[in-house]
């Protein structure tokens, strides 16, 4: 069965929404109960910040693999860099499970430390099958960039 192209659009960005959700159902209660009460660097944005800023990087990645997904599930690299990209994926929604869930960010900056790795690499095979859904991932690495300072920051603090 063949699915249109704006179905597959559709599920890409749901794909990778779900990331997010599965994230916010151990941050949410989090934050008011001990985030609000940790020592966080200057540099952290508000907490109202994190949750427009996630949704359009979860986007612009759905969008990202849906152009990769495009060029043919039957073609071997598109599926390594779609296997690739649901690595990273993982990673990233294992992290709000670690940070908010179990409240470690100690083992959560090892986690984000892979997950900018398995991002870079995302980006690699991306590039090499459309060039804009590898552009379209750079937001996302330099936004995990910056929350990796402050994983390590939060980490050194308390």
């Amino acid at each position: 069965m063949k699915i249109n192209i704006f179905f597959k659009l559709v599920i890409a960005i749901t794909v990778s929404q779900s990331a997010g959700v599965i994230g916010s159902l151990f941050t949410f209660s989090a934050i008011p109960n001990w985030y609000a009460t940790i020592t966080k660097p200057a540099l952290n944005p508000p907490a109202w910040v994190f949750g427009p800023v996630w949704t359009i990087l979860y986007t612009l990645m759905g969008v990202a693999a849906f152009l990769v997904w495009r060029n043919g599930w039957s073609q071997r690299s598109v599926r390594t860099a779609l296997s690739i990209f649901g690595f990273q994926l993982l990673l990233n929604a294992i992290w709000s499970i670690i940070f908010f869930g179990f409240k470690n960010p100690g083992l959560a900056l090892v986690d984000i430390v892979v997950l900018w790795f398995a991002i870079v690499w995302t980006i690699k095979v991306f590039y090499k099958i459309s060039k804009l859904a590898a552009y379209l991932l750079v937001p996302y690495l330099l936004w995990v960039s910056f929350a990796t300072y402050l994983n390590y920051a939060i980490w050194a603090l308390n």
